[in-house]
């Protein structure tokens, strides 16, 4: 098993090799990166280009490790037993599979993705050392061991929230997704876009690049905002003239929601905008 990329996900040489190294040693991989860089859709691609199936696992603050196992609810079965329906008697039918679980028994070896998994407790990565290292788990209330059929790989993706514990990071093997250069990027727009006009994406580019690069900026837009605003920019027919502009009063690009999410940054472009005009009526 190979990945080398897919038509639809342009993949660098590094993270080419990050992936397939994962692979050859089945450890998990684990994917660091600005937001909007492609982690989530790296797992996507992987599997599509391996033949193999998704299983995916999103991570929210409130996720417990156990819950990638099983769930016992015992809620549903207290209630069978009021209404005194048989299966009551057999705890396994009050048995949840989690997402490892089904992994765990896929029939052909799948692809796991562990989605942000720094928005959890700082205690769920090491909650799951020993299932991912065994690749095997206990069910105490049935006491029956699910092991694994296939070995699955593992991409777990992270936005650097909060830091992993050691232990959890000795298991992965790691790679950091860098920010698509001017190149690259101009790369993924076309699998995109094939058909945009050069000018407007040299344009549009370059205006993207001088807003990532401002100073004290929130948040810098990413290579999924680009290419939302890419979309709009050629819907409604902006000409790359109208990026081209010097006019320090219109720092702000047009259709700039798709590019900025917050007012900070909003507010930011507007007063660099504005002591530009102030400089140029003072010279």
């Amino acid at each position: 098993m190979r990945f080398e990329g897919t038509e639809t996900y342009v993949v660098t040489e590094d993270l080419q090799v990050a992936v397939n190294a994962a692979i050859t040693l089945e450890r998990p991989l684990l994917v660091k990166g600005e937001p909007g860089t492609g982690k989530t859709v790296l797992a996507h691609e992987i599997a599509a280009a391996l033949g193999a199936p998704l299983i995916e696992w999103h991570i929210k603050s409130t996720t417990k490790a156990q819950h990638g196992l099983y769930d016992y609810d015992a809620v549903a079965r207290l209630r069978d037993g009021q209404l005194g329906d048989e299966r009551v008697h057999d705890i396994g039918n009050y048995i949840v599979r989690g997402k490892l679980w089904e992994a765990f028994d896929s029939d052909v070896r799948p692809v796991v993705l562990i989605d942000e998994i720094d928005k959890a407790d700082i205690e769920f990565p090491n909650d799951l050392l020993l299932e991912l290292d065994r690749m095997e788990f206990h069910i105490y209330e049935t006491k029956t061991t699910v092991v694994s059929k296939h070995r699955p790989i593992v991409l777990i993706t992270s936005n650097n929230e909060k830091e992993l514990p050691d232990a959890f990071l000795r298991r992965c093997f790691f790679h950091y997704i860098t920010f698509p250069d001017d190149e690259t990027m101009t790369r993924i727009v076309d699998v995109h876009y094939p058909d945009i006009k050069k000018n407007l994406l040299r344009e549009a580019l370059r205006v993207f690049y001088d807003v990532r690069d401002v100073p004290g900026l929130k948040k810098k837009p990413s290579t999924s905002e680009l290419l939302d605003w890419l979309k709009l920019l050629v819907a409604e027919d902006i000409d790359a003239e109208v990026l081209r502009t010097s006019d320090p009063a219109k720092l702000i690009p047009p259709l700039y929601g798709a590019l900025l999410k917050s007012e900070q940054d909003v507010q930011l472009l507007e007063r660099l905008a504005f002591l530009h005009r102030r400089e140029r009526a003072g010279e």
